[in-house]
Parts: structure tokens; C-alpha cells; sequence
């Protein structure tokens, strides 16, 4: 279809999109969660494609813009929503400058004559941790789709262009982006009372079936361009490890624009503060110390606590056991300064295990989280439960921010953290690292009461991320 008819197609559309979008809330209502979900609230976002508006208000953004090429459908926009701006643009010839943090394009690709200069100009209003969400219908639903149209329960549409996730991911390579996550939802996009509820959340989700989901989406990045250079924040959680204090100032090397050593200490026996505080003043003048005692004696509370008083751009967590050997801290640095990834999550199950570094029964469990947390989070991870993570602090500002979406659930921080990230599109990568024996005391883990706790998580995760 030409420019000039799919225009005049859109401005007769519009006039009767509000009744169409009722006729069909259903759907409509799943494609609001799922925006919802993948994009936070108020941050700058721009649609493409943004017809009256309903999806872009939907995000609450903190500045929202809407473009369309339908004139009509901007007015209506414009005239429903006072709170975000609406232009009459083109993303195959875009006009717009701006830069934001997330783009949405919500079933937008199908009637694209170019979409290879569609997703190259939006290289124009993206910066460099920007994420694009673009939604589409799955191929396999085309001749249902034409039926639903033939028998008037959906609005007819323009010949479209029914493209596969692989070909969406492709043309966004060409165009200097990246896909984060991919996915499908709703195998029943028509309301039946119980029945539509249960499908579409429970065996909606599972392997094979989920393909078959109606909506297909996308996040995607844009692709790093350069490495920089930023100041980092080592974070070393304390519990009984007095005789590894020393040794972690010693073998931490120096990286970045500035590096921090930040010792958070908590129910400790054995005089860790004490010897925190000795190595702090013995070494002052030569490597950057802080340390204190957290309020709560929870892995996860004293990283959340370091992380706030944290003065660097990148934030790490190191063990303070030194099962991770601290001399490839500076491998994460350059993974996530070169842009390779967003949340750098060590992995010990790649190379061979060292001997008495981990027993046989951590090891089927770490195997067992991997594989739920793969198909939770939509990101592959082999070692969900590794001590060492590394993220920008910008990034878990955000992470902080969004908490009450799943609650403060984790005493040991690694799910709040790999949650958040998945939540935000955070591309995560991991580093195999060589897990060690302890030197120096025992493990602060009590494996049955806190494996099953972790298992509790995976039904919160499972709940607040698959089952939206």
C-alpha cells in the first residue's frame, strides 16, 4: 500500500478506533500490562506508530511523545491526552530529534514499507542504554487473523508484513541494534470468563506452547559503539572472615578512573570489624577504604546499604570468602565497560570445580536455578546464585526504585538484583570464573533452609514475571 492510502486508511481508522479498542479490551488490556511491565514509569519515552494515545499514557512516562503518520489519530491523541506531545511524523523519514530512554512500537511493523529505514532512524532518539520494545503478531495467527477480519471481529487491515522474530532480529543487526529478550503472550486473545485467564497465564507460558502466543515482542538495544572508562565500588559483604580481610586489600587490584574498597561487617565472632578497621588504617593512603557495620545482619541488606553510601559509576559485589578470585575483577570491569553487557553475573559452573569448593548437592541446585531462572528471566544464566555482580549504579538507582514491583523478599540479594535487571532489559552477560576452596572459615549458607527459600522466591518470580 502506498504512503498516501495507508494515511487515508489510518484517518478513517481513527475515527472508530476507540470503539474497536472496547470491542476487543481484552487484548488490548494485555498488550497495556506487558508495555507496563517491560518499560518503567517515568522515564522519557517515545511510540511510534502511537495512533490515539492509549498505550503511551498507559507508561506514565515522565515525558512522553507519540508520533504517527495519520494526522487524525494525532488530533484525537492530542485532544484525549494533554500531558504528552503528539506530532505528525514519519519513522521511515523522521523529522524528530530527541533522544530517549525507551521506544515503543506496538504492532507497527507490519505495515512498514521499509523497515530497515525504519530501524536505522531510530539510531536519530536513542543514546546509548536505550531500549526499544516492538511488538508484533505472530505469522502462525495470519489466517486467523484474516477469518477475524472476514467475519468482522477485529478491524481490517492493510496487506501487512508478517515477519518472524528472526527476521525482526536480523534487520535490527543491520541497523546497529541488538536483541536483550524476545517473547510470546496470549494464546487466547478473546475474553471467555475463568478459561481465557487460565490459558493465557499458566499454559500460555509453558516450553512450546508459548510460542504459539499471538503477540510477539522484542527489546532490543542499541549496539556499544566504544569503551569508557569509570570510577568502581567494590563491595565486600563481611560475616566471621577476619583472616581474609588483609588478604583482599592486598590481591584487589587497582582499575577504572578510581577504585573503592567498601567492607560492610555484621554478627561477626571472630573480631572481623576489628580487623577490617586494623587493615583500613594500615593501608590508609594507599588503597581507597571505607567500611562499616550494616544495621542488618543479611547478605542482601549490607550490599543494599554499601551501595547507597557507593561513590562509584560501577558497583561490584566480592565475596569477602575469596572463593572468586579477586585478581579478575578487572575482566568484569571490561565487559561492562565496553558495553558488552549491562549486569555482569559471575558464573562457577563453567570450568572445573576445585575440590571441596563446592558440594555435590549446591551444584544440582545452582543447575536447577539456572534453567528455571533462564525461562523466568527470558536471558540465559548458568549460575544464578554466584556471589560476583557488577552494574552500573545508575542502573540499580533504577533497580531500588522499582523494588515494591516484586517486594523486599531476598536476604541475599542475588534475585532482588537479577530481578530488577530483567525487569529493566538489562542485557545480562556472564563471566566464567575459577571457583576456589576457602582459605578461611566456614560458609555463612545453611543449604536446606536456604534452598528452600530460594524455591519460594522462584514461585514470587514466577508469579510477578511469567504469570502477569
Amino acid at each position: 500500500m502506498k504512503k498516501e492510502e495507508l494515511v487515508k486508511h489510518l484517518d478513517n481508522a481513527a475515527i472508530e478506533r476507540d470503539a474497536w479498542i472496547r470491542r476487543n479490551w481484552y487484548y488490548h488490556d494485555a498488550l497495556k500490562k506487558l508495555i507496563c511491565f517491560l518499560i518503567p514509569t517515568n522515564i522519557q519515552v517515545l511510540e511510534v506508530g502511537s495512533a490515539t494515545g492509549e498505550l503511551l499514557h498507559a507508561a506514565q512516562p515522565s515525558h512522553g511523545v507519540g508520533i504517527d503518520i495519520s494526522p487524525k489519530m494525532v488530533e484525537i491523541a492530542k485532544n484525549k491526552y494533554k500531558n504528552i506531545e503528539w506530532h505528525v511524523d514519519d519513522i521511515e523519514n523522521l523529522a524528530l530529534r530527541e533522544r530517549f530512554d525507551a521506544i515503543i512500537m506496538s504492532d507497527v511493523v507490519g505495515s512498514l514499507d521499509d523497515v530497515v529505514s525504519a530501524f536505522a532512524n531510530l539510531n536519530k532518539v536513542s543514546h546509548e542504554s536505550t531500549k526499544v520494545v516492538i511488538t508484533f503478531y505472530n505469522y502462525l495467527w495470519e489466517p486467523i487473523l484474516r477469518l477475524a477480519e472476514f467475519l468482522h471481529f477485529k478491524r481490517k487491515q492493510p496487506l501487512q508484513n508478517w515477519l518472524s522474530p528472526k527476521d525482526v532480529e536480523s534487520m535490527l543487526q543491520l541497523t546497529g541494534f541488538e536483541v536483550i529478550k524476545s517473547g510470546n503472550r496470549m494464546i487466547l486473545p478473546v475474553y471467555m470468563p475463568l478459561i481465557s485467564n487460565f490459558l493465557n497465564r499458566y499454559v500460555g507460558n509453558l516450553p512450546l506452547v508459548r510460542k504459539l502466543g499471538v503477540i510477539q515482542y522484542v527489546v532490543a538495544r542499541p549496539i556499544p559503539k566504544e569503551k569508557r572508562d569509570f570510577s568502581v565500588s567494590i563491595v565486600l559483604p563481611c560475616r566471621n572472615e577476619k583472616g581474609n580481610i588483609e588478604n583482599a586489600v592486598k590481591r584487589i587490584p587497582q582499575f577504572g578512573t578510581y577504585t573503592e574498597l567498601i567492607f560492610v561487617e555484621k554478627g561477626s565472632m571472630d573480631g572481623t570489624y576489628e580487623e577490617i578497621a586494623r587493615v583500613a588504617n594500615e593501608y590508609a593512603g594507599k588503597k581507597n577504604i571505607k567500611y562499616f557495620q550494616a544495621k542488618i545482619d543479611s547478605k542482601g541488606d549490607k550490599v543494599r546499604e554499601a551501595f547507597e553510601r557507593a561513590a562509584g559509576d560501577i558497583l561490584m559485589i566480592l565475596d569477602s570468602d575469596l572463593t572468586m578470585p579477586p585478581e579478575d575483577l578487572p575482566k568484569f570491569y571490561n565487559a561492562i565497560a565496553s558495553g558488552r553487557g549491562e549486569f555482569i553475573n559471575g558464573s562457577r559452573l563453567v570450568y572445573q570445580l576445585e575440590n571441596d569448593s563446592m558440594r555435590i548437592i549446591n551444584i544440582f541446585g545452582n543447575k536447577f536455578f539456572s534453567v528455571v531462572f533462564s525461562w523466568l528471566l527470558g536471558q540465559r544464566l548458568k549460575d544464578t546464585l554466584c556471589g560476583t555482580k557488577v552494574l552500573f549504579k545508575k542502573d540499580y538507582e533504577m533497580i531500588a526504585q522499582g523494588r515494591k514491583y516484586f517486594g523486599d523478599f531476598d536476604p541475599f540479594g542475588d534475585f532482588d538484583l537479577l530481578f530488577g535487571a530483567a525487569k529493566l532489559n538489562l542485557k545480562i552477560v556472564e563471566m566464567p570464573i575459577r571457583y576456589r576452596a576457602r582459605t578461611y572459615g566456614s560458609t555463612n549458607i545453611q543449604r536446606w533452609r536456604h534452598g528452600w527459600l530460594l524455591i519460594k522466591m522462584v514461585f514470587l518470580a514466577m508469579r510477578k514475571i511469567k504469570f502477569v
